[in-house]
């Protein structure tokens, strides 16, 4: 890896305030890439954005309202000039159980954690159709959406499980671009939501991960640069499994 091979690139992330996102726009900018981060929570985004470092946009977007996806992503594109990445990470994770799910926390799970991605592709698509071979989509999905869930709730399972056909249906529409759709799928990843965890609770959830520890956000947030980066050129449609060993397929 080089430390200038993402120079040139402008990159989009949402859910960067925090965890995952946050890991994900500081290894893009370790890379050199220009990084835009997008969070609903302006408090939370004011406070990372020291951390990023580099050149970073921040830019307070509802990921589930279109008009202001498209107003972001204009404005990403008129301050850096172009649009190379687009990583879709937003995501909210109620452990409400089934039977207790109402239809409004229903449509609010797959509306941050699907929709948005839908709504960011959908507005970035012809910048990323300019870039051409250096257009990217990263979706991040979960290992919820392959086996259903360990802990979670079922409509978070069933958004992750969204994304993945979604990027392979993206994979096929936009390859004739020379964009390339992919998804990284973490396991049980040590966040703010994991810390709040009992005892009792993170041990069920170790037990049932081969290497016996949880994934590191910038372990994800590698995985991300290099489906970024010119190295996987050739990849598209593809799911990055890093989960441990708790899912195998």
């Amino acid at each position: 890896m080089k430390s200038d091979e993402l120079s040139g690139r402008v990159a989009v992330v949402t859910g960067a305030a925090r965890g995952i996102g946050l890991a994900i726009a500081q290894a893009l900018i370790a890379r050199s890439a220009s990084v835009a981060l997008w969070d609903l929570d302006a408090q939370a985004l004011e406070q990372a954005t020291p951390s990023v470092g580099g050149n970073a946009l921040p830019l307070v977007v509802d990921v589930t309202d279109a008009e202001a996806v498209r107003a972001a992503v204009m404005q990403v594109v008129d301050h850096f000039g172009a649009l190379h990445i687009l990583v879709n990470n937003a995501g909210i994770c109620p452990m409400t159980p089934f039977e207790q799910i109402s239809e409004q926390e229903w449509e609010r799970v797959l509306a941050v954690n699907l929709k948005s991605a839908f709504l960011c592709c959908q507005a970035a698509w012809p910048s990323l159709c300019r870039a051409g071979p250096h257009g990217r989509i990263i979706n991040i999905s979960s290992v919820a959406g392959q086996m259903g869930g360990v802990s979670v709730g079922v409509h978070y399972a069933a958004a992750k499980a969204g994304l993945v056909g979604l990027t392979k249906a993206l994979a096929q529409r936009l390859a004739q671009y020379g964009v390339t759709v992919n998804c990284v799928a973490p396991g049980t990843t040590a966040t703010e939501m994991t810390a709040t965890w009992s005892q009792e609770d993170l041990g069920r959830a170790l037990a049932k991960i081969p290497l016996g520890r949880l994934a590191q956000p910038d372990e994800i947030a590698e995985a991300v640069c290099y489906l970024a980066s010119d190295r996987a050129a050739f990849i598209t449609g593809a799911t990055l499994d890093i989960n441990g060993g708790l899912y195998l397929r």
